[in-house]
């Protein structure tokens, strides 16, 4: 009587967590293990969002929320988006979230019919095709490689679309690439979607403020779509708040709607002090997620001039988020006593039990012969674990 639903039976484990779990396992046994598998800035919440949870609490602000989120929180995004983004929505566009992941989650549910297709441009974040199945959809892939940065072209996405087309899911800046859409390459892909009126776009911005190029660029700003793009954000990546747990969509009111009628049935609205921090948060004036990503793209520069000392590792040079995404293809097939490393899951477990550096296989994204790593850690951690790696790789035959 032990039988699951098909629908969690499907389910893959998420690879990112199941490697935190494993990092946290030998902690505890003892093990100094350097976790370089989440994707989590090591920065604190600014104190000033923690004075606003705090004065949230003082004012018994402990009861339900409404569905889609307090009304100063919805303005102050959109207030956000039309100051940073140029984007204009109203406040009954927006939906608040337990985190982006709820609210991709909310929007595919919402969005996709049993059997429609959802493109995904691979490496992708590990949870997309697990909640396109979710939705009951199909995950349509356009592989990408280091060569390319890892960004899909018009040509490519024209191929991938067929008559059961219904989504585009885009990611930039990118988990796990840190690749950046320019401008005029989100052009491009709105020349192929403008012949494709039926087709939504599911724009994933969480990594926004960690972008070492400049300017944001979202896919919303072209007005010939506009009225088919769901922009996904939140507070995590941006403002060091990831156990806080908010995200949003900011959407056609149609498809707001319809995630707020879902997540009325499903978790109601998120938690109250959290909003009441997060609505500081997206109000201020961004310098926070400034310094952090200053901070980041020194380590960036740092990880990546001592990878490229290590054999069997080839990096690109990320423009955002906080991940390396190395090919190491050279490193599979090699051997470590009468351990064969015949896959990327069998590289980063044994880089786990012999280098306690936990990182993340390239499977999980969708791209076999790649690993991740984040580098949202401190450079003594950093060049740490890369010491070790490099240690490892040496001891392969």
């Amino acid at each position: 009587m032990e039988n699951v639903s098909n629908r969690v039976a499907q389910l893959a484990v998420s690879e990112t967590l199941a490697m935190s779990q494993k990092s946290r396992e030998l902690k505890a046994q003892g093990f100094n293990v350097i976790n370089l598998s989440v994707g989590e800035p090591d920065f604190h919440t600014p104190d000033f969002v923690k004075d606003a949870a705090k004065k949230a609490l003082d004012e018994n602000i402990t009861f339900y929320s409404p569905v889609p989120g307090f009304p100063d929180l919805l303005q102050a995004i959109a207030d956000k988006l039309k100051r940073e983004n140029g984007l204009t929505y109203g406040t009954d566009q927006i939906v608040v979230s337990g985190g982006a992941k709820h609210t991709l989650a909310n929007v595919l549910m919402a969005t996709v019919n049993a059997g429609d297709e959802v493109i995904v441009p691979a490496p992708y974040w590990v949870s997309y095709v697990e909640l396109i199945k979710l939705a009951e959809g199909k995950s349509v892939v356009i592989p990408t490689t280091i060569e390319s940065d890892f960004k899909i072209t018009p040509t490519q996405l024209e191929e991938a679309i067929t008559p059961q087309t219904r989504v585009l899911m885009l990611c930039s800046p990118s988990n796990p690439t840190g690749s950046i859409y320019t401008r005029d390459e989100l052009a491009g892909l709105v020349k192929v979607l403008v012949r494709h009126p039926n087709i939504l776009v599911l724009s994933d911005e969480i990594y926004e403020h960690i972008n070492y190029v400049g300017k944001h660029e979202s896919i919303a700003q072209f007005p010939e779509i506009f009225d088919r793009v769901i922009v996904v954000n939140g507070v995590s990546k941006g403002y060091a708040m990831t156990g806080w747990r908010i995200g949003y969509c900011a959407a056609p009111k149609w498809i707001a709607k319809a995630c707020q009628k879902l997540q009325g049935q499903m978790t109601s609205g998120t938690c109250s002090i959290a909003q009441k921090a997060a609505a500081a948060a997206i109000a201020s004036d961004a310098s926070y997620p400034r310094m952090m990503c200053k901070a980041f793209e020194q380590r960036r520069d740092k990880v990546i001039e001592r990878l490229r000392k290590i054999p069997g590792f080839k990096t690109n040079v990320p423009q955002g988020a906080f991940y390396i995404f190395a090919e190491v293809s050279g490193l599979l097939g090699k051997k470590f006593g009468d351990e064969v490393i015949s896959n990327t899951a069998d590289l980063c477990m044994y880089l786990i039990n012999q280098a306690h550096v936990a990182t993340v296989p390239g499977s999980a994204f969708g791209a076999a012969e790649y690993i991740r790593f984040s580098y949202a850690a401190s450079e003594e951690e950093l060049m740490e674990a890369l010491n070790r790696i490099d240690k490892a790789v040496q001891a392969l035959k």
